[in-house]
């Protein structure tokens, strides 16, 4: 997926400045793509000039005027053909899983620290996940069209994570088993 494609989306949803693009960013689609405010800013000129997205200047007294933007037609049309075209799936790509590959080169007991780390931080990612499961989507055998499939995206984070944070334990006992037989 490029950022045009996830600006494009969150423009579908609402109109608004690169700014609010920016914080929707940290709030929501950053959880699964994430952009600078440069990018977000480089890429809506971008799709400006390939017309795929509109904008209308709005004065602010005492700062400079602001763009809100507008998904165009054809960004609709983009966006419709970009959404039902194939997904093909993500390989693996793992710098800790090529480390662990080689972790007879190193210290073990800094490899579990790390693996530790890991863990923690998936957990927390796993957690604030939740929270939002909890908080925004108390009844989800209930939501339709967008809630729903934010929710859906949301349940992907949440499966993702805990697949981490099950592989790291595996991984931390399957490690500290081999660092206690080696004392």
């Amino acid at each position: 997926m490029a950022l045009e494609h996830a600006i494009l989306v969150s423009l579908a949803e609402r109109p608004g400045t690169g700014y609010e693009i920016g914080q929707q960013f940290q709030r929501s689609i950053g959880y699964f793509w994430s952009a600078t405010h440069q990018q977000i800013y480089r890429t809506l000129k971008k799709l400006d000039a390939d017309g795929l997205v509109t904008f209308e200047s709005v004065s602010q007294e005492g700062r400079p005027d602001k763009k809100v933007y507008t998904l165009s037609d054809d960004g609709r049309t983009l966006l419709r053909t970009w959404v039902e075209s194939p997904t093909p799936v993500v390989p693996l790509r793992s710098d800790l899983g090529v480390k662990l590959r080689a972790a007879e080169f190193g210290d073990l007991a800094r490899i579990l620290g790390e693996l530790k780390a890991h863990r923690d931080e998936a957990d927390a990612q796993l957690q604030l996940y939740r929270g939002f499961e909890r908080d925004y989507y108390p009844e989800p055998d209930a939501l339709t069209g967008r809630k729903l499939h934010q929710y859906l995206v949301l349940r992907g984070g949440v499966r993702a994570s805990q697949a981490t944070v099950d592989w790291c334990d595996e991984t931390i006992a399957g490690l500290q088993r081999e660092l206690d037989n080696e004392t």
